[in-house]
């Protein structure tokens, strides 16, 4: 009998997960069924680009995945049972199914954070989903000259989207609220640069400013202040889905699963959580902040545990460290932070069009290798499966 794969998300980390599964794994033993909401992969890094008007290479995952072994499932999950290791989901007629897992990869990563800023969820937008990216694109398209649009949030989404916009629509007035200084996080150089890219592009920097309300046209800031915006754009972080919240697997106080040095959930050892659903401990025991960075590797993990564990091969050990921040200023321009392992940035940084083209790179390498699961050469564990008996339910506090 085949040992039943559910893989739940199929965005970096979870097509990671799922393709590296089939590599890792023989067809014959093992049955892999990847749920998702959508059709195909979302690069989730390039939503300011879709906002914008760019047009993204579609990805099907029945093209993705075919011939590997993984079954995608277009669905969207409306519930978890850990404890019964069964999954409800529900396709676009409506109709609702259950399916039972022996192994559960949750991979449903997270969305946008309004904070609970009131009228942010009624009148922001927001790219942290293709829907989202969509309507923005709309709504810009229709805007006039000397319109304005406010990018609330100063991290790397907000530093990427008000870029975009304010190269792509030179004739808005575009502007950033950062809660601190422009890129504060940042190299002596890195701010340098940063500063020099928005200062040609126009784009105003309201800082050390904190948006504490949004209206249909306006901002309104801590201090009193009202800023015109006929557009607001919300990028003050992300929330994780809150599916996993709703089970009996433990979580972090930010949502998260809680996780081992294998992403296996601490509470149910059939469980495993990648990506921006994982309370995953990088160097420092800082946890992993939300990005792809740390899902991918995450994914790399999570399937090689899953296959040394199944065919009683050596557990593996993926570094889970940061290199460099890349963040796209435009089509033109780009900045790559180099950071220490646990993400804080050093006096080195790439700037230009060079970071520019860099940061394409990195972006292709991370949709080629979803897009291509199994990299062409699969290298099945060795070893004969063994099925992973259902720990006893008394059990699982001490696991």
């Amino acid at each position: 009998m085949q040992h039943r794969i559910i893989v739940l998300g199929a965005g970096y980390a979870g097509a990671v997960a799922a393709g590296r599964l089939a590599r890792r794994l023989r067809r014959e033993d093992v049955a892999i069924t990847l749920v998702n909401a959508e059709p195909d992969f979302v690069e989730r890094v390039r939503m300011h680009q879709l906002a914008v008007g760019q047009e993204l290479r579609p990805r099907p995952f029945s093209e993705m995945f075919a011939g590997t072994g993984v079954e995608p499932v277009q669905a969207t999950v409306t519930g978890v049972d850990a404890d019964r290791r069964t999954v409800t989901v529900t396709d676009d007629t409506g109709g609702s199914e259950r399916l039972t897992y022996d192994t559960l990869v949750y991979a449903l990563g997270s969305g946008w954070d309004t904070h609970g800023v009131p009228g942010a969820a009624e009148h922001a937008h927001e790219i942290a989903s293709r829907p989202g990216a969509l309507r923005l694109r709309e709504r810009l398209a229709g805007l006039g000259a000397g319109e304005s649009v406010v990018v609330v949030g100063g991290g790397l989404t907000g530093l990427e989207a008000a870029t975009e916009i304010a190269e792509s629509r030179p004739d808005l007035d575009v502007s950033l609220a950062a809660r601190g200084e422009l890129g504060d996080w940042l190299s002596a150089k890195g701010r340098r640069h940063l500063r020099k890219v928005f200062g040609g592009l126009g784009i105003t920097v309201h800082e050390q400013t904190s948006v504490t309300a949004v209206g249909a046209d306006h901002v309104t800031t801590a201090d009193g202040r009202s800023l015109p915006a006929a557009v607001t754009l919300w990028t003050t972080g992300f929330a994780v889905h809150p599916i996993a919240g709703a089970t009996t697997l433990k979580t972090s106080d930010t949502g998260q699963i809680v996780v081992d040095g294998t992403m296996r959930s601490v509470s149910h050892p059939d469980v495993y959580a990648v990506g921006d659903a994982a309370m995953v401990a990088g160097p420092g025991d800082k946890p992993l902040r939300m990005s792809c960075a740390s899902g991918v590797p995450t994914a790399w993990q999570a399937a090689d545990s899953i296959a040394a564990r199944l065919t009683g091969g050596k557990l593996p050990n993926t570094p889970m460290r940061y290199f460099n921040q890349c963040i796209s200023l435009g089509r033109k321009e780009g900045l790559i932070q180099y950071v220490t392992a646990d993400d804080r940035s050093v006096d080195v940084a790439l700037t230009g069009r060079l970071a520019a083209l860099y940061k394409e790179l990195v972006c292709k390498g991370a949709a080629w290798g979803v897009a291509n699961p199994t990299l062409g050469i699969p290298t099945r564990a060795r070893g004969v499966l063994r099925e992973l008996a259902a720990p006893d339910p008394t059990a699982r506090a001490a696991a």
